[in-house]
């Protein structure tokens, strides 16, 4: 989880969807980890997050570089991914805990899934999402506008379409269509 806090109750009400199927390792930016916001405080998101995954909210680089050495994940999903955490993917940039296991698992030739969630996704962050739409093993989460009169360069993906992702994707396939 990137620290987009106002999806924050949308990404955690799909955990307890794909908490059903599967055994989730959460990562959170160490902005997402340690930041209260008007959406809530850190430590109510870290304790709702690790209660229903019943593991241990990863919040470090140290933390999550081992995830593709120990092959620790089948995917790696970030959700929320903000514009920010796009840009340094894009760009080979590993400065966080979520950079870091996205690298750490990319290196290992495994999957992540991005569900962006930005304001500027139509503008700035296009390029980036170009990028990674033409990166191997990188998949979106299909996306669309959610306020194209108030915010026309916002994009957010689809996290009601999360857990049928999840599946599309550990089947190699690109959950279409990718803008809706």
């Amino acid at each position: 989880m990137c620290g987009s806090f106002c999806t924050f109750s949308k990404a955690i009400a799909e955990l307890k969807r794909l908490k059903e199927n599967y055994n989730i390792i959460p990562i959170m930016s160490e902005t997402a980890y340690s930041t209260d916001t008007r959406f809530g405080s850190a430590v109510d998101f870290i304790n709702k997050i690790e209660k229903i995954t019943g593991n241990k909210a990863l919040s470090s680089i140290a933390e999550t570089e081992p995830i593709g050495p120990e092959k620790l994940c089948d995917l790696v999903v970030v959700a929320p991914c903000t514009g920010n955490t796009l840009a340094k993917l894009s760009n080979g940039i590993t400065d966080t805990s979520v950079t870091m296991a996205v690298k750490s698992h990319l290196r290992i030739c495994r999957p992540v899934l991005l569900c962006p969630a930005t304001n500027d996704a139509l503008g700035a962050s296009a390029q980036n999402i170009g990028r990674l739409l033409n990166t191997k093993n990188i998949y979106f989460v299909p996306m669309r506008q959610d306020d194209c009169v108030n915010k026309p360069k916002s994009l957010v993906g689809s996290f009601e379409l999360l857990p049928e992702c999840v599946e599309s994707v550990l089947k190699g396939v690109q959950p279409q269509p990718i803008f809706s």
